[in-house]
């Protein structure tokens, strides 16, 4: 069994007034790793807390690993006044701090008002690869999925103190940088790298960490990289969706061994679907990959699940995925219990004060 893990980005906030707090640096400083494996990291505003969990081979594993990590970026933002909470983007309007590191100053300087309000959290799974090959064999099969995926985790209707009508504006905040969103198919780690290779002598991407597709090879691990999802406002959804992910990673895997060509849905009809998944997440219509038409996003969930049955039942995960998947539908999403918690009273501070605690 493949082994992934995943990479959360949580807001931080000041507890007794709910607004972002600038404290990112401060709590890597005095945070070093865990026995537990878990780390802390900076990310680009310090409003903002990475943490990096250990890679995991089981669903049951994964949902104890992203437990754990939140519960202590909490407790360490806590130790300051402030917690660690699950939100994609800010409700409620709010000034960033850049995190003082030279690259980050180069990225702000370039980027102008796209970094000044880039304060977003995704979630950025990870599933080992046994070579470069097989990563982007994965990677273009995995492709047609991914509107799925983001409709699943959309966490982020509110920003800048108003109701975007997305399910997901993260998605469309972060799309406003450069080399980010839906490839073409490569056919070859090769094509791969002169496609890497071709963005990067542009200069408009400063460095190869500015390659922000939603699907990419790591560059520091032997793993695919999915980073199209929101930060989710349940680890139990988030471990559902990891766990997708890894199922999808082997059963794309299987079928490119098995000689069987990906979709050939070009990068721009796919940007359509990513649109379409980012405005209604899962309570209106997703795009059939099948068909590349529209269907009702529970019929599209069912044939993600149909398509991945022989791998979940393999891992001994089907049971489990189909129930929680069955709740999200039933339930909504996080996007869908923010709107839920501003209804009550019409605040969006209800919105940051139903993801604080206790944390599942």
């Amino acid at each position: 069994m493949r082994s992934f893990g995943v990479e959360e980005e949580l807001l931080l906030i000041e507890e007794s007034s709910l607004q972002p707090m600038p404290i990112g640096q401060y709590l890597v400083d005095h945070h070093g790793p865990t026995g537990s494996g878990h780390r802390l990291g900076v990310e680009f505003q310090q409003e903002q807390l990475e943490v990096v969990n250990p890679p995991c081979t089981s669903l049951g594993e994964q949902l104890e690993t992203i437990r754990a990590g939140r519960a202590l970026a909490d407790a360490a933002a806590g130790e300051v006044g402030g917690r660690a909470v699950a939100l994609a983007t800010a409700p409620a309007p709010a000034t960033t701090h850049l995190v003082p590191e030279h690259r980050f100053e180069q990225i702000a300087a370039w980027g102008g008002i796209t970094s000044r309000q880039q304060l977003t959290g995704g979630l950025h799974i990870h599933v080992q690869i046994d070579s470069r090959e097989e990563g982007v064999a994965i990677l273009d099969r995995i492709r047609i999925w991914l509107p799925t995926l983001l409709a699943i985790s959309s966490n982020s209707p509110y920003w800048d103190g108003t109701d975007t009508g997305f399910h997901s504006y993260r998605y469309q905040l972060w799309n406003r940088w450069p080399a980010t969103g839906p490839t073409d198919i490569f056919g070859s780690a090769t094509a791969y790298d002169r496609h890497c290779e071709h963005l990067l002598a542009s200069r408009v991407p400063l460095d190869p960490g500015m390659l922000y597709f939603d699907a990419r090879l790591s560059a520091h691990h032997p793993t695919v990289e999915i980073r199209v999802a929101d930060v989710c406002w349940d680890p139990e959804h988030a471990a559902v969706l990891a766990t997708l992910v890894r199922a999808l990673a082997e059963a794309s895997a299987r079928r490119w061994r098995a000689g069987h060509p990906p979709a050939p849905v070009s990068a721009g009809v796919l940007r359509a679907w990513m649109w379409q998944a980012s405005r209604c997440g899962l309570e209106s219509y997703l795009i059939n990959p099948h068909t590349g038409t529209p269907a009702p996003a529970g019929d599209v969930v069912t044939h993600l699940l149909e398509h991945l049955h022989p791998v979940l039942t393999e891992y001994a995960e089907l049971d489990a995925v189909e129930t929680v998947l069955a709740t999200i539908l039933r339930e909504g999403t996080g996007a869908h219990h923010q709107r839920q918690a501003r209804r009550a009273n019409g605040d969006l501070q209800d919105v940051t004060r139903s993801a604080i605690t206790p944390i599942p």
